[in-house]
């Protein structure tokens, strides 16, 4: 095998952004404008397929690039999720509660991961988005409980550190990033 310059250089390879097709580019570009706060950047036709160029980084042209041209005939969606963090509760309550009152936004769920707390909803074309905080823990993935928004922000946290804690792997989110750093080859031994 030959070797990967990849492995070694951690900047020499960043993620920058996504693609996915959509039905309705109209009412796609207003959803991630309107309730996801994504801004336009630029639009415009690539031989048949009409683009929208959408960030939410002013140092990104686009983190998102929505497509005409997805096939109608699909019986699930090619993407997971598109996941967002947020810096707080009240900011994740705003974000469901904005969603939930957006029309085509449907299976809302709200949950803990241990290591985050989040809401999932399909957008509306039925594409899982990930709303999350991240937590101050780490511990073992999967994991995934319900967990009620509408509970006082010191409520929200204690329960999800006591999930976290029940994981037999728990521990500080600075100590699990410290050994993946290590790991990874951003820090030498």
């Amino acid at each position: 095998m030959t070797h990967n310059p990849l492995l070694q250089d951690q900047g020499a390879l960043v993620f920058s952004h996504m693609g996915f097709y959509v039905e309705d580019l109209a009412r796609m570009t207003q959803f991630y404008t309107q309730v996801m706060g994504f801004t336009q950047t630029d639009h415009g036709d690539l031989g048949p397929v009409q683009l929208v160029f959408l960030s939410r980084d002013p140092t990104e042209h686009h983190q998102v690039v929505l497509a005409t041209g997805r096939p109608d005939n699909l019986n699930f969606n090619l993407i997971n999720q598109l996941s967002f963090r947020v810096r707080d509760v009240a900011t994740l309550r705003s974000v469901r509660d904005h969603a939930l009152q957006t029309e085509g936004v449907h299976d809302m769920q709200c949950a803990t991961h241990g290591n985050a707390v989040s809401i999932y909803f399909r957008d509306p074309e039925g594409n899982r988005i990930e709303v999350f905080l991240d937590t101050p823990w780490y511990c073992e993935q999967p994991l995934r409980e319900v967990i009620d928004l509408d509970q006082p922000d010191e409520a929200i946290m204690a329960r999800a550190e006591a999930i976290a804690k029940s994981r037999p792997k728990f521990q500080s989110r600075a100590t699990w990033q410290a050994e993946m750093a290590r790991r990874m080859g951003y820090v030498k031994d």
